[in-house]
């Protein structure tokens, strides 16, 4: 039974600590809608999202209304396009079609994100992957709300390393083809290792083929609540901070948990899973970083940081799980820099670095995230940092992902505005050194000995 103290609890921590469900994400199955001719594939796809879709937005405002929990986006995940586009896309051009039908199926519907134009090529690449891939740059450039993911490496499989090497001179592409919008299209394409199949969160969502025709997925989100509980106790030992953490956890988990079963009932869609994860936003309290300088470290990078996003990380899980039997995604603490005010502010006095990112994202939920780096930095040396990603993902069994952002004419110690929720980010130094000796060896790396399970 609820009682009448939490209730109050749950409206302060909407109401002064910016709790929130971060998304609903409504996942669609694309596969019956392949066919040998590109407009009649367009038309089917557009329908389909058109028809399944047509309330998200509409009853996902009205959930927020009726319980008071804000929810800031309505998303829709689909398959990866490579797999529905194969039959009928003979050239870059003709996926790119697809895209810009995606583009107006999610406006028709009114959401914020659409994500899925993606391919899965952990192993090796298809004819249809490869012109997807390369189609990416053009895509982004031309749509609005379209968000591409590509998995490079699995730890069944390891590690795609001509993927790897397409994808540095794709983000570059991108980069180009934005330039005139900072390089915006770069922070709507991210590179993953281990990508779930029910992520509700973007650029990385996509519905996987293992799910059913249509899913809810709801990613939660609480990191200004986090912070306040453990702000009133800062000399509290390790074992009342893991508790707290735990604890309160589970509260925004349960949050999360209602509103995805009520958005399942209404729209007549099953329930998924949800996504637990401490996601932050560029508004003042709701951080991340500010977390890990309540557990005692000055700034996210100071030594102390990585131990301090571990153990946030496990107590987040740990209540989480307790909270719905049907956790999934992500479910972590992320660590983008432009969407944290605490990260920008750790990147600005020089505490935090690319390189100690990658080693936080040994223990967090998901890699080098929103990271604007300059310009003129080479394909070669974006390749070796997501293959560094990858890498991580592929031994330690988790997800990680690469959204790096050369923003074309910029260089360290200018800052880009992204606007909303993808904030603003200094630009930051990336290593000189070159790797392109090993970015372009062909094939791929082996699967780590632990992947033999059967």
């Amino acid at each position: 039974m609820i009682n009448l103290s939490e209730v109050l609890e749950t409206n302060k921590m909407i109401e002064k600590e910016n709790l929130d469900v971060r998304t609903i994400t409504m996942g669609i199955n694309l596969l019956d809608c392949a066919s040998n001719d590109l407009p009649t594939t367009c038309q089917r796809i557009y329908d389909k999202i058109t028809t399944l879709a047509r309330n998200l937005v509409k009853e996902g405002e009205t959930i927020s209304h009726d319980f008071g929990i804000p929810v800031v986006n309505k998303r829709i995940s689909i398959t990866p396009i490579s797999l529905v586009g194969g039959s009928c896309c003979a050239k870059p051009d003709d996926y790119v079609e697809i895209a810009h039908t995606l583009d107006r199926a999610a406006k028709a519907v009114g959401v914020n994100f659409l994500g899925g134009y993606s391919a899965i090529v952990s192993k090796g690449m298809t004819h249809s992957d490869e012109l997807l891939i390369r189609s990416i740059p053009r895509a982004l450039a031309e749509t609005d709300v379209v968000c591409s993911s590509v998995n490079v490496g699995s730890t069944k499989t390891g590690i795609n390393m001509d993927a790897v090497r397409l994808m540095g001179e794709v983000i570059l592409q991108t980069a180009e083809a934005t330039k005139e919008r900072d390089s915006l299209g770069c922070a709507k394409l991210v590179v993953l290792c281990n990508a779930p199949d029910d992520n509700p969160f973007m650029a990385g969502a996509f519905h996987g083929v293992s799910e059913a025709d249509a899913i809810i997925n709801v990613g939660v989100s609480g990191p200004g609540v986090v912070k306040y509980v453990l702000e009133q106790i800062p000399n509290a030992d390790f074992e009342e901070l893991c508790e707290t953490i735990k604890k309160t956890a589970f509260k925004i988990t349960r949050v999360g948990q209602l509103v995805a079963q009520e958005a399942s009932r209404r729209l007549g869609v099953p329930f998924g899973i949800i996504d637990l994860s401490l996601a932050p936003t560029p508004a003042i309290g709701d951080s991340v970083a500010d977390i890990l300088h309540c557990i005692g470290v000055e700034h996210a990078g100071a030594p102390g940081t990585t131990a301090a996003l571990a153990l946030l990380n496990d107590q987040v899980k740990k209540g989480g799980v307790m909270a719905s039997s049907y956790v999934g995604g992500l479910s972590g603490a992320f660590i983008p820099v432009s969407e944290d005010q605490g990260m920008i502010k750790a990147v600005e006095a020089g505490a935090l670095t690319i390189e100690k990112l990658e080693a936080m994202t040994c223990v967090c939920s998901v890699g080098l995230d929103m990271i604007a780096v300059p310009g003129d930095t080479k394909a070669t040396t974006l390749s070796g940092i997501i293959a560094d990603e990858a890498a991580i993902g592929m031994v330690n069994q988790k997800t990680t992902a690469v959204r790096i952002i050369p923003v074309i004419g910029k260089g360290v110690g200018e800052t880009v505005e992204f606007g909303g929720l993808l904030g603003y980010a200094p630009i930051m130094p990336v290593n000189h050194f070159d790797c392109s000796r090993f970015v372009n060896r062909k094939g791929r790396i082996p699967a780590p000995i632990h992947s033999f399970k059967n």
